[in-house]
């Protein structure tokens, strides 16, 4: 495997978990997955978002650091591939969105000090998807929290991510997941598996499932 450390991102509903599980049994990886069932804030956000951003913020971005700080500085002598279902920068672009301006500079200071001290990974892997699709996978999904997510929103998030990496010009492999079905197409996932395959510059490379 030419990258040691991928990450999965993509919106709320993009299948950001389910790819990372499939492609963690095929390369016998060590998955890191985001606990987000833990923080305690995230289903009083969704009813009241004003009152409950800054803490659920905070809770995310200190259990993601925990996280990755104690798995990837620690090797694992029988899997030499680590995939995460989360990039950290996540912490920031959802604050973002979600933290009028005084709140968010005092988020992004602590983010700053933060983030130093992380490895970065490798090779993104970002799955795009419009938001109607989205929005049909939190229905089927079913928690009961995410039903009031308004498409605007959705799109608030989309619009932060994807200017997110090309401003940064991170490395990723960027698929049009419009009809992703990693779970029952071979197809999808084997243009992944190809992809993870190659080298590339830094930059964003384009990839559509047949």
């Amino acid at each position: 495997m030419k990258h040691h450390f991928i990450t999965v991102e993509g919106n709320i509903g993009a299948g950001k978990t389910t790819l990372t599980h499939i492609l963690a049994k095929r390369l016998n990886a060590r998955m890191i997955l985001e606990e987000f069932a833990d923080n305690p804030f995230l289903a009083k956000f969704y009813e009241k978002p004003d009152q409950y951003a800054f803490p659920l913020e905070l809770f995310f971005m200190a259990e993601r650091y925990k996280q990755l700080k104690d798995m990837v500085h620690t090797k694992d002598l029988f899997q030499s591939v680590t995939i995460s279902d989360y990039l950290f920068t996540k912490c920031l672009l959802f604050a973002k969105v979600n933290l009028p301006e005084e709140e968010f500079r005092l988020y992004q200071k602590l983010f700053d000090i933060i983030h130093q001290q992380l490895v970065f990974p490798d090779i993104l892997i970002y799955l795009h998807a419009p938001v109607h699709k989205l929005q049909n996978n939190i229905k089927k999904r079913n928690r009961e929290y995410e039903q009031n997510i308004s498409d605007e929103y959705l799109f608030n998030i989309q619009e932060t991510y994807t200017s997110y990496i090309k401003q940064h010009n991170i490395k990723t492999i960027f698929v049009d997941a419009s009809n992703a079905d990693f779970l029952g197409n071979e197809k999808h996932l084997q243009v992944i598996l190809d992809a993870l395959d190659k080298d590339y510059e830094n930059g964003q490379h384009y990839f559509t499932l047949p």
